[in-house]
This record gives C-alpha cells, structure tokens and sequence, in this order.
C-alpha cells in the first residue's frame, strides 16, 4: 500500500471449555464471523504448497475460480484451513448477502467465506513500533523498512509514498525493492506533468513525511523502470542504490540484517514486516494460492485507473489493517524469528480484513535477482 496526504492537512466468544480454548490460535472473519481455527499441531511448515492435502484442495479452488468470480461481489479464493484445522477454500467477498449465501461445500471440500471490503494497492500517517521511527530522515547509510519513494511523486493536490521495504542482487548492482505503485505507477503525464523514468531519484523519507516538499528528503536511490504491472504476476520495482546512502548489508529497521536464503509461506506461518506506517508488525499466514482482485491508480490519489487479478499470492490476517496500512506498501515480509530471518513474501496490497503478498521467490525471479543478506 501506498499513502497519499492532502498538502494543507493530515488528511466471547462464550467459554466452551478448557480444550476448546487451548486449541484457539488464530482468528479470521468465517462465516460466523469470528470462528477461531484449530490447526494441527504441525501446521507450520506442513501446510505449505508442497502439502498433498493442500494441493487437492488446490485443485478444485482452481476449477472453480473462474466461475466463482463471475459474481461482481466475489473478488478472490485460495486455499485456508477450515474451521476443523483441515486445508479448505477461502473465499473473498464485499457483501453480506454473498457472504451469507456462500457454499458450504464445493466438489466435498468446506469453504470458508470471509466478509471483507475493497483490496486495493495501498500508499501512506505516522507511524513506528518499538521507539522506532519509521518516518523519520536518517543519517546515511539508511536501513530500509523505511519511508520512501519516487521524488516526483506528486499530483492533483496530493503527495505519496510507501516503504522501501529490502535490498536485492541484481547483476552487479545492489537496489532497493518496494513495489511497482510506489516506485513507477506515475505512466501518465495526469496532474504533474511528468512520467515515471529509469534514473529518477528515489528518496528517503517519502514525500508524505517531507510536507510534500523533496527538498527536506534525500537521494538514496535512482529508479529502474520495469514495468511489472499491469502485465506480470507481482507488483514490484527496484532502484539502484547511491553510493554510501543505503546500509550494504542490506539491514531493515527493528528486524535487521535478513537472511540471504528465502523460504516458501505455509498456513500457520508467523510473520513479521516492518514498514512505514505500522512499522515493526507480526502476523499470521492465513492462506496461498490466491486469485485477488487489486485496484490501482496511475497518478497519485488519481482514482482507480484499473485492475489487476493476481495469481498464486500470499493471505495473510490484517484484523483493523493493524499488520499493514496506508503506507506500508513495499514492505518485505519475513518469518518472525529473531535472527536472520528469511524472506517470504512482497507485501502490497489489503483491506482493513486482510493483506496480500506476491511470493518472494517470484519476485526476484521477474528481476533475476537474489536477497541482499547473510
């Protein structure tokens, strides 16, 4: 998500006994609305995509996607755990009476409908965890999980940005990963006059923490236009780093250095991002094999300009949009252990229900790239 600001203003569950709660662990939006899930003691790393169980169920989301979506209030499906902690299809919908009559059952698989508003591509109020600021101008060599974006992002009254979320490999460059809508959505010449183009400035903090003013930013990074959107499968974009701005090793704020391996998401999985505007957060995985449909906008706070559906993403619970918000689009995504942690996914997308990642291996394999890390 990105964020964009106005220049003259800051736009029981009853007990049912001592099992019953020992097994509760995560929560969701169901089709009783606040149904917690009992997974398998052994759901971490077992219900990853490799998982027979999650591949059968797989098989029929996909039949049936296609179909399923033709309902304007059906924007997405993938593959979850059901109330009784086996692999089930999750579907995605914006009103309560497609909620309400949603199948209990497809081809003998359970569905679990969640109840949520618009997945839009989100950009940036203030925000910081731990003591941290994530908003604030640092002092060279910067660490990521932090404020950024494209200097020039600016446009009918409005300024944006988001996270500059991690630093990848590409060839002999080391670049600053965040998100197509953060970096280069800017295609029209619209309400600034100007395009997105490889060797603009990237700068640190963005533009909504700078009073829409770049002169009180700096340049950490110059642009490479890629264009993975609208045609690819993530939405993604890099810039090289400047010489001495950006940490070499590629530290992100509140988690620091990464490791340089990744690691496929799993149901169950415990994540963590930090990111501009909620910055260090912790989540849970809540399904794969997402079909989602994302809005976006060309021009910053320019109104839809189209919409994108997304293929095999990452879902993961975003109850009042507390592990990602307005701003945080960019952010890295990675397993929440204390020391080198593992990327996982790409965060760029959500609702105030739930928030969507691309797989980190697909991202780096659009740039053919590695992790920066150790």
């Amino acid at each position: 998500m990105r964020r964009s600001f106005i220049r003259s203003s800051w736009p029981i569950l009853t007990m049912l006994g001592i099992i019953l709660i020992a097994s509760i662990g995560m929560w969701g939006c169901s089709q009783t609305d606040e149904t917690p899930v009992a997974p398998q003691p052994e759901a971490v790393g077992f219900f990853s995509m490799s998982n027979p169980q999650v591949q059968s169920v797989m098989a029929v989301q996909n039949r049936h996607t296609e179909k399923l979506m033709a309902d304007p209030d059906v924007i997405g499906t993938a593959t979850t755990l059901g109330d009784d902690g086996r692999p089930a299809i999750m579907l995605l919908v914006t009103s309560r009476a497609t909620w309400a009559d949603a199948p209990k059952t497809i081809d003998g698989i359970a569905v679990k409908a969640v109840l949520t508003d618009r997945i839009v591509a989100m950009k940036g109020k203030p925000g910081g965890g731990g003591g941290t600021s994530h908003t604030a101008k640092q002092t060279p060599p910067i660490q990521l999980g932090t404020s950024g974006g494209w200097r020039y992002d600016l446009a009918n009254g409005y300024c944006c940005g988001g996270t500059l979320g991690s630093l990848i490999q590409v060839g002999g460059q080391k670049r600053i990963l965040s998100n197509y809508h953060v970096f280069e959505a800017d295609i029209v010449n619209g309400g600034n006059g100007r395009r997105a183009s490889t060797g603009d400035p990237v700068i640190q903090p963005g533009l909504i923490d700078v009073a829409c003013n770049a002169g009180n930013a700096q340049d950490v990074a110059t642009l490479v236009v890629t264009s993975s959107l609208p045609g690819s499968n993530v939405d993604a974009s890099s810039a090289n780093i400047v010489s001495g701005m950006v940490d070499l090793n590629g530290a992100i704020l509140e988690v620091g250095t990464i490791s340089s391996q990744t690691v496929g998401a799993s149901i169950g999985q415990k994540v963590k991002k930090s990111g501009r505007t909620t910055g260090l957060s912790r989540s849970t995985v809540d399904a794969l094999n997402a079909t989602v449909s994302v809005s976006y906008e060309n021009e910053c706070a320019g109104g839809t300009a189209f919409t994108k559906t997304f293929t095999g993403q990452i879902i993961i619970k975003n109850r009042g949009s507390k592990f990602l918000a307005g701003g945080d689009s960019g952010s890295l995504m990675v397993e929440d252990v204390s020391n080198n942690p593992r990327a996982v996914g790409l965060l760029f997308a959500g609702s105030g229900t739930l928030a969507v990642a691309n797989p980190i291996d697909e991202v780096l394999g659009f740039f053919n790239a590695s992790m920066v890390g150790n």
